[in-house]
């Protein structure tokens, strides 16, 4: 079984556990030779849902008359709602459009990690099927399949920026302020992604004045309609991109703690300040300065300055 062949069970799957929970009765899958399907009634009316895994990917299709009244609470509960919680489909940007975010901000160990995702309408409704949400509902072992599975899709395209310890300090040092920072590391993944692909929209995570982004870009990106809105990853492009820059800050972490045999921890908690203070007695201050945000208050207690 290849990955598409896979990737449709997923979704299908994904849609009978939505589809039972809507009190509709479902069938049992049946296999074609070029889809999964199922068959969906009401007592009165039946119609078929089809997941296809073609050469061009995978693809939804809803069969049976398009007049019933089954067809048409199904085909709004799929492409209308689809399968993302408080999902309002009025609110989704226009096809294609790229989303950013970032991880790692308020660690003060690891790096800074920003993240984009441009998104067409196909492989907008694949993210939606396979439930991608918001990074901070899931789970370290979910984000890794979550990155896995949208790796696949060659329709999706990406970009990672990550700024090390030592190479965020250097910045911070340069520009003096977090904001300015993170404005300048967004506008390089939507540089980088605009060289790949073209889209006139991109939503943003809100953390300062859009200004801030639209200052640091250059000249391909200059005439992109930006917005910047709290709690973005309810947008399609902007979860699956928090989900991209967590896993690298996961990966950082765990490849760490793997080099300095040690559980280093997220965060800039009691526990982390502690920690710290082990590491810089055991490693010293020029290792420790490579591993964590020097400008935290947490600092101050580490170095007892």
């Amino acid at each position: 079984m290849d990955y598409k062949e896979e990737t449709a069970l997923k979704i299908l799957d994904r849609y009978i556990q939505y589809l039972t929970k809507e009190h509709l009765q479902v069938s049992e899958r049946v296999k074609n030779e070029y889809s999964y399907q199922v068959g969906i009634n009401d007592d009165k009316e039946k119609i078929s849902l089809h997941v296809f895994f073609g050469k061009k990917g995978n693809k939804v299709v809803l069969q049976g008359n398009k007049d019933l009244k089954l067809y048409k609470r199904i085909n709004d509960l799929i492409f209308g709602e689809m399968l993302i919680p408080d999902y309002k489909p009025e609110l989704e940007p226009t096809y294609p459009y790229i989303g950013t975010d970032e991880s790692g901000k308020g660690d003060y160990f690891g790096p800074l990690v920003i993240a984009g995702v441009y998104l067409n309408p196909e492989a907008g409704k694949f993210l939606k099927a396979l439930g991608v949400r918001d990074s901070k509902e899931l789970t370290d072992y979910q984000i890794k399949q979550y990155t896995s599975e949208i790796k696949k899709m060659n329709e999706i395209i990406f970009d990672v920026v990550l700024i090390s310890p030592e190479k965020y300090n250097q910045l911070y040092e340069k520009v003096g302020n977090l904001n300015r920072l993170m404005g300048w590391a967004h506008a390089r993944v939507i540089e980088n992604l605009l060289g790949k692909c073209n889209a006139d929209e991109v939503i943003s995570d809100k953390f300062g004045n859009e200004k801030l982004i639209l200052d640091a870009l250059q000249e391909k990106g200059r005439s992109i309609n930006l917005k910047q809105i709290t709690k973005a990853e309810k947008f399609t492009a902007v979860a699956a991109a928090s989900i991209f820059a967590r896993d690298a800050v996961i990966r950082w972490f765990s490849s760490q703690s793997k080099k300095y045999e040690l559980d280093i921890p997220k965060g800039s908690s009691t526990d982390v300040e502690k920690f710290a203070k082990r590491f810089l007695e055991k490693h010293g201050e020029v290792e420790i300065r490579k591993m964590v945000k020097i400008h935290f208050k947490t600092s101050q207690k580490v170095f007892n300055k």
